[in-house]
């Protein structure tokens, strides 16, 4: 007999959720989730899932309530009797803290990982995480996807010419450098200093970048002093005309405003977390199916691999 699936989600991007469930041809199951008046969260599920193969899809930008409430989601399934729980991640937050880079410092993205597992969760689904060691940083399966697929498949459709895709540091050349195979685009990237975070100063574009269109690709942008300084830097140097592209708009503190009077003409990214507000400049692309897709191999135990074939 095949196990029943169910699919719920937290508050941090119920659009996305209830687009993921569309795809996959269900519908997200009944959950309570409130704050009381003090700001302490309370879950419930409405309906029994008892033996059922659970899909939780949250994700965990800022505030830190997300992250509480997917745990919080996790440890009433288990508690519930569910057969398997899966944490479906589409943005997994404190990913840039991935390492001891200074001393005295937390590891963030691993202190989450445990906090992951002990909560309940036998795999992780998650997409495009800032550092690809995270993925060590879990004793339980963990698929990770990539929104190469969406993107690529609307920069084929453009068929921009003389094209050049850019990593922004050094972080993101081996995600640029497929982008420019894909493509059929040449290669460059940027070398920056950062004197503090949240600050990027543009040093040296290692890549030749005059008379072409260029393509700016990295996983995240939050107060996009990265990729506008880089965007400006590019046209320093001869660029025509920029486009760029990131998973995840955090688009924090002055990232709208910097947009809007940076070189960029568009800026491509995708659902996995909700704009504050809407800009001329950005254009989102939906990756739902992709998780759809996902969920429903992850259920009958097939391949996830075959999601990254071009």
């Amino acid at each position: 007999m095949e196990t029943p699936l169910a699919i719920f989600a937290g508050r941090s991007n119920l659009a996305l959720s209830r687009a993921i469930a569309e795809n996959y041809g269900t519908s997200l199951g009944n959950v309570t989730i409130k704050s009381f008046s003090d700001g302490e969260l309370y879950v419930k599920y409405e309906q029994s899932i008892r033996g059922e193969d659970l899909f939780i899809i949250q994700s965990t930008p800022p505030p830190g309530d997300n992250i509480i409430e997917l745990l919080l989601l996790l440890d009433a399934a288990k508690r519930a009797s569910v057969k398997r729980v899966t944490a479906v991640i589409p943005y997994f937050g404190y990913a840039r803290q991935d390492r001891k880079d200074q001393p005295r410092v937390s590891i963030g993205s691993k202190l989450i990982a445990n906090i992951l597992v002990q909560s309940g969760a036998d795999r992780i689904l998650t997409m495009d995480l800032h550092a690809s060691q995270i993925q060590g940083f879990f004793d339980i399966p963990l698929d990770h996807l990539y929104a190469s697929k969406v993107f690529i498949d609307h920069y084929r459709k453009q068929q921009i010419e003389n094209l050049v895709v850019v990593a922004p540091d050094v972080g993101s050349l081996k995600m640029a450098r497929s982008y420019a195979k894909r493509l059929g685009a040449t290669l460059a990237f940027i070398d920056k200093r950062r004197p503090k975070q949240n600050e990027a100063e543009v040093m040296n574009i290692i890549g030749e970048v005059n008379g072409k269109n260029v393509l700016i690709i990295d996983d995240l942008i939050d107060t996009a002093g990265t990729m506008t300084n880089a965007a400006v830097a590019l046209m320093d140097r001869g660029a025509v005309e920029i486009f760029a592209a990131s998973t995840h708009p955090i688009l924090s503190g002055p990232a709208y405003q910097r947009i809007e009077d940076s070189p960029i003409s568009e800026l491509l990214v995708t659902d996995t977390v909700p704009l504050r507000k809407p800009s001329p400049k950005i254009k989102v692309l939906s990756v739902a199916e992709i998780f759809a897709d996902a969920i429903r191999r992850i259920h009958t135990n097939d391949t996830i691999s075959a999601l990254f074939d071009d």
